[in-house]
């Protein structure tokens, strides 16, 4: 179908020329040899492992550089903010250090075994704060529960706290992104100093 179809693309546009130029191009060798082994029904082994090639096809993922200014917008933003990311990773720190002090003194002779040491404690608060919460380490006392529910809402925040850092610089420099911006319809340039 590609091969019918290739025509459309003005890189390829002749009727018989497009198609045998786009025939050995390698996306569609990629093709055929991903299709071959269902055509060539006579063979005695199995080529269906040959269909993994397809997998090559992922490649034009790496094809970035048509969005490359979009990149650059990321790496200023992340640039711009990154006192404020540091920040607040050192309150993610601080917040999973005091959870998991306080879960292993709430919980301790309750399950010795699960929260055995302050440092064990932290794998309970690492998936409590990251909102994963795998149902391994559970708290079991009242307390445990209540610091377990507070730290699992606190969790949630802190990981829209550097949400919201990037997305603020980003909309900042999408704002004063390098000129003025353009009507997409005329092309003239819009006058952004109101917003």
């Amino acid at each position: 179908m590609r091969l019918w179809a290739i025509v459309h693309n003005p890189r390829f546009s002749a009727p018989v020329l497009g198609r045998l130029r786009y025939a050995v191009t390698p996306l569609a060798l990629v093709d055929l040899i991903a299709i071959l082994p269902s055509l060539i029904l006579f063979l005695p082994f199995d080529l269906r492992f040959v269909r993994s090639v397809r997998v090559l096809r992922m490649l034009r993922i790496f094809k970035t550089s048509r969005y490359s200014r979009a990149y650059g917008a990321i790496a200023l933003a992340l640039r711009n903010s990154r006192e404020q990311l540091v920040i607040s990773l050192s309150i993610l720190l601080t917040l999973l250090l005091i959870s998991s002090g306080l879960m292993y003194f709430a919980e301790r002779e309750a399950q010795p075994d699960k929260f055995s040491s302050i440092p064990a404690a932290l794998w309970w608060g690492v998936t409590t704060l990251t909102t994963i919460g795998y149902g391994d380490v559970i708290p079991v006392t009242p307390i445990g529960r209540t610091i377990s529910a507070l730290i699992s809402i606190l969790g949630i925040g802190v990981f829209a706290l550097p949400a919201g850092i990037l997305a603020a610089a980003f909309a900042r420099y999408s704002m004063h992104d390098h000129g003025p911006s353009r009507c997409p319809h005329c092309g003239k340039a819009i006058d952004n100093s109101d917003a």
